[in-house]
């Protein structure tokens, strides 16, 4: 087996890891780069393996750092099978569509601008395409990738439909066993099950976004919701929140739903400002059969003000004249807006118009990548660039750690730990997904528990 680290490495964006095996080649995610445009554009027109060699793909969840180049992939001619969970498959229905609506949007804004911009990676009907090959499969059902090697998709826990893999194939007279962990979910969130260890294997790819660092409790994060809405309504500003479409924007509504109900915030707008978390939304209420068992699952039977993300004071904006009207309205709201770490999508117009008033609160609730403009925000930059343009930083600014949908250190060794004990036979655990910091602090962590643990470069190869 040969193991190549093509993305994702060293870095959170772009994952992407090669495994030859068998004579054949399998592709583990294909994710888009974010952060610096210049550096992430080169970085997304190359293919991290050539299409010729490849003859599968095993795709771990939704999210555009791991599904994003799939179209980029199919408009190189790549015409095998691409294999996810149903709800996946659903996720990247809407999400790559998004993907391809948006990089034609900007580059015809940054044009309209008399800015230099580059060419879509990718058209519509490459993501038509790419949905073709993609093939469902339900969680623990066993199946084929190539001819010799099989699969089993676990719960990830991360976001609906995210999965941890397990490969499988007969080496030297025994069953050899690769995992990839996906991005793994926290614990005791509502909506999404928590994320199940995999087991019995020679090898690990694990992610480390927050390998040096614990999140605050998922009780916590509400309260602390709580307080960030209450004080800046009573500034009578806006909240705007950055917030991947899928998955934190959902759990988002869900407890503002349930802050509204209990008289813990004040009845105002909460306005869902991105087209794609609309559409991700009904995605969610298709896909009840995996919620999780616990509140999130009788409300949504219930039926409870008619659905499980709906309540009186909430609006979706999925039409460009609706999100403008929206922005021009005066008096306290909650804005939720893609895309996640603020490079893209509706959150940006949101900055421009509001980042500048000290009255707003800009709520950030997920991991930003170096270079991004979300990590900016996070580091209070006086100024940030928005389209090109210049716009002070005058909002107050807010981070949530207990809102991430990525495990922290405790859950990650938690997580890790569960695997070592059913897996006799492991061997090398390699960090993935996660910053130099964060990988470096969380491998030093690991080798003094007793595992082989390193954190490959980019373009790696590891031969096992």
């Amino acid at each position: 087996m040969q193991l190549t680290f093509q993305g994702a490495a060293r870095e959170v964006t772009g994952s992407a890891h090669v495994v030859r095996v068998r004579g054949r080649t399998i592709l583990l995610d294909c994710g888009l780069f974010q952060g610096r445009r210049a550096e992430v554009a080169a970085k997304n027109r190359r293919l991290p393996v050539p299409v010729a060699e490849l003859d599968a793909v095993v795709l771990s969840h939704a999210h555009i750092d791991h599904a994003g180049r799939l179209p980029f992939l199919v408009n190189a001619g790549f015409r095998g099978p691409i294999h996810a969970t149903a709800a996946t498959r659903d996720l990247c229905e809407v999400m790559l569509a998004d993907s391809a609506f948006i990089q034609e949007k900007d580059a015809e804004f940054l044009r309209r601008h008399k800015k230099s911009a580059d060419e879509p990676l990718y058209t519509i009907r490459d993501v038509s395409t790419t949905l073709t090959q993609m093939v469902p499969h339900r969680y623990h059902d066993r199946f084929e990738v190539v001819p010799g090697v099989w699969a089993r998709f676990t719960d990830a826990g991360h976001i609906l439909g995210s999965a941890s893999v397990a490969l499988e194939w007969e080496e030297h007279g025994r069953t050899q066993r690769l995992g990839f962990s996906g991005d793994i979910g926290r614990s005791g969130l509502p909506i999404i099950r928590d994320p199940e260890p995999l087991t019995d294997l020679d090898w690990l790819l694990l992610e480390s976004t927050y390998g040096n660092r614990d999140h605050t409790s998922v009780a916590g994060a509400r309260e602390q919701l709580a307080a960030v809405v209450r004080d800046t309504v009573a500034r009578g500003g806006r909240v705007l929140i950055p917030a991947f479409a899928v998955g934190r924007t959902q759990e988002l509504l869900y407890d503002l739903h349930q802050l509204v109900h209990e008289g813990k915030i004040p009845a105002v707008p909460v306005v869902i400002d991105s087209p794609l978390a609309t559409q991700a939304t009904d995605v969610f209420r298709e896909n009840t059969t995996i919620f999780d068992d616990t509140e999130a699952m009788v409300r949504a039977h219930n039926g409870d003000r008619g659905a499980l993300f709906d309540f009186d004071m909430v609006q979706f904006t999925p039409d460009v004249e609706d999100s403008k009207a929206m922005m021009r309205k005066q008096g306290p709201m909650i804005v939720i807006a893609a895309s996640g770490m603020a490079e893209s999508g509706r959150i940006l117009h949101h900055l421009a118009h509001s980042a500048g008033d000290p009255r707003t609160t800009i709520l950030i609730v997920g991991f930003q990548a170096e270079h991004t403009l979300g990590r900016r925000i996070v580091e209070r930059r006086e100024t940030l660039k928005v389209y090109g343009e210049s716009v002070p930083l005058r909002a107050r600014v807010e981070v949530l750690t207990g809102y991430s949908a990525h495990a922290d250190r405790q859950e990650l060794r938690r997580w890790l730990d569960a695997v070592r004990a059913t897996s006799p036979r492991l061997a090398d655990v390699f960090l993935v997904h996660g910053e130099p910091e964060a990988q470096d602090a969380f491998a030093k962590d690991l080798t003094a528990a007793g595992y082989r643990t390193t954190a490959p470069e980019p373009g790696t190869h590891v031969t096992r």
